[in-house]
């Protein structure tokens, strides 16, 4: 792993890109949880961010406030995944899973949905056409290289025609279009605001896939089911698919979910269909491309089947680590042995 001058280059950008309206209030939320003083708390994150190569939000998203040193060294901050990624996952290779049409692409035989390029459209009008028609009555317009369900919009499919699906694309900077996924009936049961998709971490350790583990994210009351877009992750237990805790937000302020805020169903214990179908499907996955080691897949699964929807190469620590509450680099470690 990189050496500690990179901790300062590491810092600056924490300083430049954090959130720090959600800091602060983290700041006080903790303040009256530890009760600890604010200047104790600011201090111990920036030295947090040098020690454990955290970022200063990490600091609060773990608890560290709350933990000894011997248990904070276990949690894989920002900048360790940054560089366990970087090796896991080289730059020149990882456009396959950055590019969300590049991906679609290599990996196109474990996605079953209509998903089309900007340029696929306008050099085949005719797929317009299949597009808006598609049983689900909805399309989802996405930029390429979004991330966490950002430049995501879905729109009922009636609101276009051959004609204006492309110029609307083009003013509104997307670049691809898809055909809404109808999940299966439990999860639509579940939560029915948005898709509400698996995330199973893969990883290569010589030519066998390993999983990492595997979370379910639930929508509420939002088009995405992303952590950072105020949804709930729960823990799955990878053998059965099984929710075996409860699901949590990355608001360390809001109280843990068993049950659906909304719907009013239950997530501790939810039984994710397909289970089998969803690990063999990402076996097969991980081994197509194995210059990527190490990738979060995120799955959709319909009434008749599991389907990939995407591929990460930065896959994210809170999701992996939260949802268990305990930090999970010892996992790690061995990989950047080999």
């Amino acid at each position: 792993m990189r050496s500690i001058f990179y901790r300062f280059v590491y810092f600056a950008y924490y300083l430049k890109h954090e959130n720090l309206s959600k800091y602060r209030r983290f700041l006080k939320f903790a303040r009256k949880e530890s009760r600890k003083s604010g200047l104790f708390l600011l201090t111990d994150s920036v030295i947090s961010t040098f020690r454990y190569n955290t970022s200063l939000l990490d600091y609060f998203y773990y608890r560290f406030y709350s933990l000894t040193r011997e248990e904070r060294e276990k949690w894989a901050g920002s900048g360790y995944m940054y560089e366990y990624q970087l090796v896991m996952n080289p730059k020149p290779v990882r456009g396959i899973l950055e590019n969300k049409i590049e991906f679609i692409s290599k990996y196109n035989q474990f996605v079953k949905h209509l998903s089309f390029s900007y340029d696929q459209l306008q050099n085949d009008p005719s797929k317009i056409e299949l597009l808006l028609s598609n049983p689900s009555g909805k399309i989802v317009l996405k930029l390429s290289t979004g991330q966490v369900g950002k430049e995501v919009k879905i729109f009922k499919a009636d609101e276009f025609s051959k004609e204006n699906l492309l110029p609307f694309m083009k003013k509104n900077g997307f670049d691809l279009a898809e055909e809404f996924v109808k999940q299966h009936e439990s999860l639509m049961a579940l939560s029915p605001s948005g898709l509400n998709t698996v995330r199973v971490f893969s990883q290569l350790n010589g030519g066998d896939v390993e999983f990492l583990g595997a979370r379910l994210r639930v929508s509420v009351n939002s088009a995405v089911d992303n952590m950072g877009a105020g949804n709930i992750a729960a823990p799955l237990d990878i053998e059965t698919g099984v929710v075996n805790g409860a699901g949590i937000y990355s608001d360390i302020t809001k109280k843990e979910e068993t049950i659906h805020p909304v719907t009013g169903k239950p997530i501790l214990g939810f039984q994710v269909p397909y289970w089998d179908e969803i690990l063999g499907m990402i076996k097969q996955a991980a081994l197509l491309h194995p210059e990527n080691k190490s990738i979060g897949w995120d799955v959709a699964v319909t009434d008749h089947g599991p389907e990939l929807i995407e591929g990460n190469h930065n896959w994210c620590r809170l999701l992996w680590q939260l949802p268990v509450k305990q930090g999970l680099k010892p996992m790690l470690t061995p990989y950047l042995k080999n």
